[in-house]
């Protein structure tokens, strides 16, 4: 009993941290990317004066630059600490920065609860912690970084030939096939009906990575889901009067949440039948 209760203390804990570096991510992976965009389309290849990347510089407050010491970048606990707000400038810190972390502990919980302390638990788990980064990127961006996406994809098949995802190889590979397929087919026919971009290409790798883990059998789920979920988020910000001014919304979010559901209580022809 003591040594169950030992594991999930463990397994909250590691999902707790790896919430606050998937925090992390969200904040400078779009930011690494947009200098290296920078660098590309200027022509210079020389580095930058101040390195930025994932680890460097120290975490530390957006609105002031207060280098945050240990005790500030305690999972949620520090949050609550110090009421939300920096200690140096009491600027305001996001709500979405505990949620993460405890949406991911809560994920990782799932894993372990679902397949024990095994492979296919961390395999799981960090494929629910890849889809809250996407969502989270997506939702502030409007990038779906080829970084995550891509490895997705590769990551889902090898969980399958490894018997992880507890589908097959070929499931797998159809999945990622028809599901980059699928939407790569939309994106075409609308912009050949409206001369627009409906979407963006990492929307096709994103659903690639749902087919690769979920199997070919749940894309009608996944996309039924994501398009219901965006309709009605796309409704609930018209109605706060907070849709953009081009009208578009990322669908990534969407996506992810979707395969989230599909994750956890199955596709629809299985909740039917």
């Amino acid at each position: 009993m003591a040594t169950d209760l030992l594991m999930w203390i463990g397994v909250v804990l590691l999902g707790l941290v790896v919430g606050s570096f998937l925090n992390v991510v969200i904040h400078r992976l779009p930011r690494m990317l947009e200098a290296q965009w920078a660098a590309a389309e200027s022509g210079t290849n020389l580095p930058p004066s101040k390195p930025y990347n994932i680890a460097v510089p120290g975490s530390h407050c957006p609105h002031c630059g207060h280098a945050l010491s240990w005790a500030e970048m305690i999972p949620v606990l520090s949050y609550l600490g110090l009421k939300g707000r920096c200690r140096h400038c009491q600027a305001p810190i996001g709500w979405r920065y505990p949620a993460i972390e405890l949406f991911t502990a809560v994920l990782f919980a799932w894993s372990f609860d679902r397949y024990g302390l095994s492979g296919s638990a961390l395999a799981w788990a960090g494929f629910a912690g890849a889809l809250v980064t996407l969502a989270a990127i997506d939702a502030d961006t409007s990038l779906l970084p080829d970084a995550i996406t891509q490895p997705l994809v590769w990551s889902g098949l090898l969980a399958a030939s490894l018997g992880w995802s507890h589908i097959t190889l070929s499931t797998a590979m159809w999945g990622a096939v028809a599901g980059y397929l699928f939407l790569w087919s939309v994106y075409w026919l609308f912009k050949g009906v409206t001369g627009k971009e409906g979407m963006g290409q990492g929307d096709f790798k994103l659903l690639a990575a749902l087919g690769a883990w979920l199997g070919w059998p749940a894309l009608l789920s996944l996309v039924l889901i994501a398009s219901l979920t965006g309709i009605a988020g796309g409704l609930w910000l018209r109605m706060r009067q907070r849709m953009p001014e081009d009208g578009y919304i990322p669908f990534g979010p969407f996506l992810a949440l979707a395969g989230l559901w599909v994750m956890v209580f199955g596709h629809l022809p299985s909740l039917l039948f």
